[in-house]
């Protein structure tokens, strides 16, 4: 008798407990799993992303239904799919294409700094998957680009449209995560104006400007008067600070990066998600395009606190989700909608590549 793909994923939240004990320091990484490793042909997670290409343009290198930035973090979830199923060459051809059909713009946009931050990530994980020295250096050049949004404007800190209209929280999270990642792997960067200079300006920035609220979420950027606006605490806001924390203390070894990290982490997990289901604000209504990439990056960056980490917790919040998404929330051509919880909506690449990030974290974590 063939199980249904959901009993697995009870059966993996049902282990959770047994594996208490040696699982509470165990960090999963993509480097740490064996070709034979059940995520490495796992029906799951091929079945999404295979329903993900159906948007792919190869015309143009990027997914229909998507906008500039949500095709950035769509490749981001196929750049992680390969890395954690150790399969690269089946979608080495799909990063190159993207690549190759966008490089004359430099993938940058001409109106917002935080979509220049998206692609910077997502060709960082590209190099790191490949070896390909143009993705670091499309990377680096998008940086440059970044620090131009740079002023002295409520003390510093980068605006989030280009001609000078708001700072807000995810347009200076990327710039964190961006410089911390490109010192990791930039030998020898050190001093006055290198990315370390620039990751610990940011952060010593975004502390001062208390765009973290008391609750320990972050809201979504600063008022005329350069305090914190109160204003919606996107899931994804919560999501790209933790990774940039963690890639700060790599970069430092500072433990207070962590500690903060794991507040930020435990406030979304038990504030942004009724039931133990990651929701939006905005849910069950329309998100828009923009709103419905935000809970897979939460997960994606969350997965990558526990890589760090191994607070169990975040593990049993990354499964529930994952079961929640292919049990509750999927179509019969492995499509998901918005809702976590169900019931399934409508399919677009952006609701596509968010949860599979989620689906993906749950079965490296289960394998």
């Amino acid at each position: 008798m063939v199980l249904p793909k959901i009993s697995r994923f009870g059966f993996i939240a049902g282990l959770v407990v047994l594996q208490f004990f040696y699982t509470l320091t165990e960090k999963v990484t993509p480097d740490s799993l064996a070709v034979g490793d059940p995520i490495a042909s796992h029906p799951d997670l091929q079945a999404g992303v295979t329903a993900l290409q159906e948007f792919y343009d190869p015309e143009t290198g990027l997914w229909r239904t998507a906008k500039w930035w949500n095709s950035a973090n769509a490749l981001e979830t196929i750049v992680d799919y390969s890395s954690a199923t150790r399969n690269q060459a089946a979608y080495q051809g799909i990063i190159a294409n993207t690549f190759d059909k966008q490089k004359q713009s430099k993938f940058l946009s001409p109106w917002f700094h935080d979509d220049d931050g998206w692609w910077a990530l997502t060709w960082i994980k590209a190099y790191d998957l490949t070896g390909e020295p143009q993705y670091l250096e499309m990377a680096k050049f998008i940086f440059e680009d970044m620090k131009q949004g740079w002023d002295s404007t409520c003390d510093g800190g980068i605006w989030w449209l280009k001609n000078r209209s708001y700072k807000n929280a995810i347009a200076n999270e990327l710039f964190l995560t961006v410089a911390a990642r490109l010192h990791l792997r930039t030998p020898g960067d050190a001093g006055a104006g290198s990315y370390l200079d620039w990751a610990e300006k940011e952060w010593n920035w975004f502390q001062q400007k208390g765009l973290t609220n008391s609750s320990n979420l972050v809201n979504d950027g600063l008022d005329e008067n350069c305090h914190n606006n109160g204003q919606t605490t996107w899931t994804y806001n919560q999501g790209v600070i933790l990774g940039g924390l963690v890639d700060l203390y790599k970069s430092t070894g500072d433990p207070n990066l962590l500690t903060k990290a794991d507040a930020i982490a435990h406030a979304a997990i038990t504030t942004l998600a009724p039931d133990g289901i990651l929701r939006e604000s905005c849910e069950p209504s329309d998100c828009g395009i923009d709103g419905s990439q935000f809970k897979g990056i939460f997960i994606r960056n969350l997965f990558y606190l526990y890589q760090t980490t191994g607070n169990l917790d975040y593990k049993v919040f990354i499964l529930k989700n994952a079961d929640s998404i292919w049990s509750q929330n999927r179509n019969s051509t492995n499509q998901f909608g918005l809702t976590w919880e169900g019931p399934f909506d409508s399919a677009d690449a952006v609701r596509q590549s968010s949860a599979i990030d989620a689906i993906s974290a749950a079965l490296a974590l289960g394998r």
